[in-house]
């Protein structure tokens, strides 16, 4: 599936929204109006540390945000014996946000790529996925934003990514259809043109 990638800001560059961005204090006192908005008082003695740990935690749901993929992904290791052939790290799990409805998404994700010299440290993987997990999301976005940064950064041969996952939004509310997943891939350069490639991705993908 490809996807509609947005543009975020790297680390270091503001853009206006950033400037603006609200104090602790104002992001405390939003939760306490949408507390008095669901009908509960926030003066009431569970409540009163509510607002401080909504906002605490949201610094680190969102912390994506704040993070740069470009960096993550610029340090790679360029003496490999020749080594060209797929490289593939499969079942990361994530959490993200529903940027429809700012509700969960838990879900796996496989990443797989083929090198064209350098090659990533694994884990550059899995942070890649945490950084844009750690942001307002849609699936189909995420899946396509993962993929595009690695194509962009290291200039693979290709890269697939594999993306399937829970949405709160359709199991808590709405339709309300809980266990229902969602599957979404994101193809580039000879996993998207070579049918060979791509099956064979599927394949490694889903053998256990």
């Amino acid at each position: 599936m490809d996807a509609i990638v947005k543009n975020f800001p790297a680390q270091g560059q503001e853009s206006s929204k950033d400037q603006a961005r609200p104090s602790q204090a104002e992001a405390e006192e939003a939760v306490r109006v949408l507390l008095r908005w669901a009908g509960d008082d926030p003066t009431r003695e569970g409540l009163l540390d509510t607002p401080t740990r909504v906002a605490k935690s949201y610094r680190e749901l969102f912390a994506g945000y704040d993070q740069s993929y470009e960096e993550v992904l610029g340090r790679t290791f360029e003496e490999m014996s020749g080594f060209d052939d797929v490289v593939l790290v499969r079942d990361i799990p994530f959490f993200s946000h529903c940027e429809h409805h700012m509700l969960p998404i838990k879900g796996m994700a496989t990443v797989a790529y083929l090198p064209n010299g350098p090659v990533l440290g694994l884990s550059k993987i899995a942070r890649v996925i945490e950084i844009f997990g750690r942001r307002l999301q849609t699936q189909e976005n995420m899946t396509a934003q993962i993929a595009n940064a690695i194509q962009d950064t290291l200039k693979p041969r290709g890269v697939a990514v594999l993306i399937e996952a829970e949405h709160m939004c359709m199991e808590m509310r709405g339709v309300q259809k809980q266990g229902s997943r969602t599957l979404t891939t994101t193809f580039t350069g000879e996993f998207k043109t070579n049918a060979t490639e791509q099956a064979r991705f599927f394949t490694l993908a889903r053998n256990r």
